[in-house]
């Protein structure tokens, strides 16, 4: 790993003086920048870590209110990109994430293979073992959930925290407009899909000891849903329709009317039929299977051009040594 290449941690705390002084410490000489975001934490971590800390590379950066995960992370990202850091990588403060990973999750980026990366836990099939089975199955729909909204379909595990982002591609996205709480990672890969960045996914073991989590999923799968719907209406238009056209453009909406059609068309005449007691007719079963059929193929169709389509060049500028 080249020493032109400045890398910065960002550390959102919120109740976790337990464990972020440990979390500090593992960190290794590669990063030259360490950013504890105190987002307003009742337990005030951001003088916890000032009064115990005395590495000269951590920065604290207090809240007055809290502004989520999102939000102290995007704070983070600001002043690490003020300091002229080239990579910005993010870690919990919660001791689940092991600093050792960090040169890994940097790797892709140095070498122009990625513009952002994150961990994926569910990688190494006996390690998940590990895992609670409710957080399994919760981050096992979100994960479908997102791969439809994102457009990244080769990615796993997407509310994983532990990530990197190029400068360069931190700097193109809309601060004020990515989600500020637990929705913050999944909302990032949608805005990440629309700059057309490069994502890839880092195999990591998680760690579960005694710190808590604030993150409930059965409490937040409606509302990610709801957003994950609001997000894909926005990359479909985006992608197919504002910034290119192709032939997928036209398959979706024209599978989608066959579809409905012809769900709606045998429906009504197969109600109609059993309430007067006949045969529904060969012709009204033909009309309302073949566009059935014709518009499934389309979506599939659209299905795999998406899929096809993932973002395989990165956008960020790689750094050339002299």
């Amino acid at each position: 790993m080249g020493s032109e290449h400045e890398i910065a941690v960002i550390i959102p705390t919120y109740k976790a003086c337990g464990h972020v002084l440990g979390v500090i410490a593992q960190i290794g000489s590669e990063v030259s920048r360490i950013y504890v975001v105190d987002d307003a934490c009742p337990d005030d971590s951001g003088e916890f870590v000032r009064r115990h800390c005395l590495d000269p590379r951590v920065s604290i950066i207090r809240h007055s209110q809290n502004l989520g995960v999102g939000g102290a992370v995007m704070t983070g990202y600001q002043a690490a990109m003020a300091d002229g850091m080239d990579i910005l990588v993010k870690i919990d403060s919660d001791g689940q994430m092991d600093p050792a990973l960090i040169a890994q999750f940097v790797a892709p980026i140095l070498h122009g293979e990625a513009d952002y990366t994150k961990g994926n836990r569910f990688f190494d099939l006996e390690k998940i073992r590990s895992m609670p089975m409710v957080r399994l199955l919760g981050n096992a729909v979100l994960s479908l959930m997102c791969k439809l909204s994102s457009g990244y379909w080769h990615l796993f595990d997407p509310t994983n925290g532990y990530t990197a982002i190029h400068a360069d591609a931190a700097r193109r996205l809309p601060f004020n407009k990515i989600s500020l709480r637990y929705f913050f990672e999944t909302d990032m890969l949608f805005r990440l899909n629309t700059l057309r960045a490069v994502v890839v996914d880092v195999p990591m073991e998680a760690k579960y000891g005694d710190e808590v989590s604030h993150l409930r999923i059965s409490k937040i799968v409606g509302e990610f849903f709801a957003k994950h719907v609001r997000n894909f209406i926005k990359r479909i238009f985006y992608n197919y329709y504002l910034r290119d056209m192709s032939l997928a453009s036209i398959e979706l909406p024209m599978g989608l009317v066959l579809t409905v059609f012809g769900v709606i068309y045998g429906s009504y005449h197969w109600i109609n039929s059993a309430n007067v007691g006949v045969t529904t007719p060969a012709g009204s079963v033909m009309l309302s299977a073949l566009p059935i059929l014709m518009g499934v193929q389309l979506l599939l169709a659209f299905l795999s051009y998406d899929i096809s389509s993932t973002p395989k060049r990165p956008v960020h500028r790689k750094k050339v040594t002299q």
